[in-house]
């Protein structure tokens, strides 16, 4: 909070930023003082979706896999001397999909549908590795701070190279990329299109500039960089002015004396629901991933208890061996189909689960990011106030005019650098509100067609084995039928086994 008698600067920003010009959006600004006006809300109440055919649910559960011109393939293993590492290629080819043959307008409506068609309307393809993905990671988090980033692959220090890992690995980061290119916060980005066309030299010419910037933002006066909470301390200043920077930073959320705003409740309320959702999901994936366990343990026990059949129908006589042995045989057909179960519960339920805590954590890391330009732009306000006491000071004070004049052309610099973190602040607060309700409106429908592909499932699977188990029961309740399918139907051993 601030005082009533706060400089005249901050007046005239305070003034600004309340001012209907200068918002991008009117939902939401950043004041300097204790907000007065009614709070907030927002409906945390999740969308319903309309009911959806069976056969197209996989498809609206996972939107990404439609972008079937994103692709990520052709893994190669490169042994550089002690540098190993995995290339893939990534290839960008709309024409093959939406019918866009030329740059002359003739027939690529389909991008104005689509707007990251409108700057890739060509082809192109490109070799990358995996530290290029978690660049292009990186930057997107940076250039739209606030964006829930989807989430990508983790590192690994072990068995990198196994094929398992490589394709597993290739199929994580192709949809990491998809969905980048379908995010509506995401798809414009200069990073991306880096990433998709440069070609060897200009990517690692770009990754280099793009490296520069962060360390000149962390050492200068550009408070745009985040370097709020638990980030201030994992930065290493390289010179004074650095130290300088990451130390009032860290006064400040010590203090915990942030710029508030009238959206300040909204925002607590949204890490509240975040927080409560991160703890009800994990408890659903672990519950997820132990009826997997069971499917697996009764496709198991089915397998053991058709193996026990098998061996006592050969121990016993021919009418009742041959009954027990197709106990046996009905039991292994259905263990291969709880097996098939364990695995389709795996991908229609487990996976889909633990990928929603992954986006869960990015809308955490988007939430911190509109934490941190809020501690960057304290921080900028809190020098600005201390050197206008000081200006004030050095003006009062008689032959003290050159250190008067080096204060105020800091405080002007300092005023420079505070309305741009005041634009960014605003900026990623208004992209964090987006991205919330985006992703609880889409959440709530992928989540309903989770559920229902998993119900899908669920009926599938027993009506097959239900079906399996009564082809049973006429085999079992007559000689015939039992010695039709040992004997294949033979007459004279038929008919001597019935007499």
């Amino acid at each position: 909070t601030r005082s009533a008698s706060q400089p005249k600067y901050l007046n005239e920003l305070h003034s600004d930023i309340n001012s209907p010009s200068s918002r991008q959006e009117p939902r939401w600004s950043p004041p300097l003082t204790t907000p007065s006006s009614p709070e907030s809300t927002v409906s945390l109440n999740s969308t319903s979706a309309p009911n959806l055919n069976s056969n197209i649910m996989n498809t609206l559960s996972h939107p990404e896999d439609a972008i079937d011109y994103i692709t990520v393939s052709d893994p190669v293993i490169h042994a550089d001397g002690m540098n190993k590492y995995t290339s893939y290629r990534v290839d960008c080819r709309p024409s093959s999909s939406y019918g866009i043959h030329d740059n002359n307008n003739n027939n690529n409506s389909a991008a104005a549908d689509y707007p990251f068609l409108q700057n890739n309307q060509s082809p192109s393809s490109v070799l990358r590795r995996y530290s290029d993905f978690l660049w292009l990671y990186e930057r997107l988090q940076k250039e739209r701070a606030g964006s829930i980033v989807p989430p990508i692959p983790e590192k690994q220090a072990v068995s990198r190279f196994s094929p398992e890992f490589v394709e597993e690995r290739r199929g994580a980061l192709e949809r990491f990329l998809r969905r980048v290119v379908i995010h509506p916060e995401l798809q414009d980005t200069s990073c991306l299109q880096t990433f998709l066309r440069a070609d060897d030299l200009s990517f690692q010419h770009a990754k280099s500039l793009s490296e520069k910037l962060d360390s000149s933002q962390h050492n200068g006066l550009d408070m745009s960089a985040s370097l709020g909470g638990a980030g201030a301390f994992n930065l290493t200043p390289k010179n004074a002015a650095g130290i300088k920077k990451w130390f009032s930073e860290a006064k400040t959320t010590f203090s915990g004396d942030l710029v508030s705003s009238p959206d300040d409740d909204l925002f607590d309320e949204i890490e509240r629901y975040i927080e409560a959702l991160a703890i009800q999901m994990k408890r659903v994936s672990n519950q997820a991933s132990g009826l997997v366990k069971k499917s697996r343990e009764i496709a198991n026990g089915l397998f053991e208890f058709g193996l026990a059949f098998h061996q006592l129908g050969q121990s016993e006589g021919e009418v009742l061996g041959s009954k027990l042995q197709l106990v046996g045989g009905t039991a292994e057909t259905l263990s291969g189909m709880a097996a098939n179960q364990a695995d389709q519960e795996l991908k229609r339920l487990g996976e889909p689960f633990r990928d929603y805590l992954k986006i869960i954590q990015a809308v955490k890391l988007a939430l911190g990011r509109r934490h941190d330009k809020r501690v960057s732009y304290t921080a900028l306000l809190h020098e600005i106030q201390t050197r206008e006491i000081n200006l004030h000071r050095l003006r009062m004070t008689p032959g003290s005019e050159g250190k008067a004049y080096s204060t105020e052309m800091s405080l002007q610099r300092y005023q420079a650098a505070a309305e741009v973190a005041r634009e960014e602040y605003a900026e990623c607060s208004q992209r964090v509100l987006r991205e919330v309700d985006r992703f609880k409106r889409e959440k709530a429908e992928e989540m309903k067609l989770v559920v229902l592909n998993f119900i899908m499932l669920e009926i599938e699977v027993n009506r097959n084995m239900e079906r399996v188990w009564g082809e049973l029961v006429p085999k079992l309740e007559g000689d015939n039928g039992v010695e039709d399918v040992v004997s294949g139907g033979g007459g004279e051993e038929h008919q001597h086994q019935t007499q």
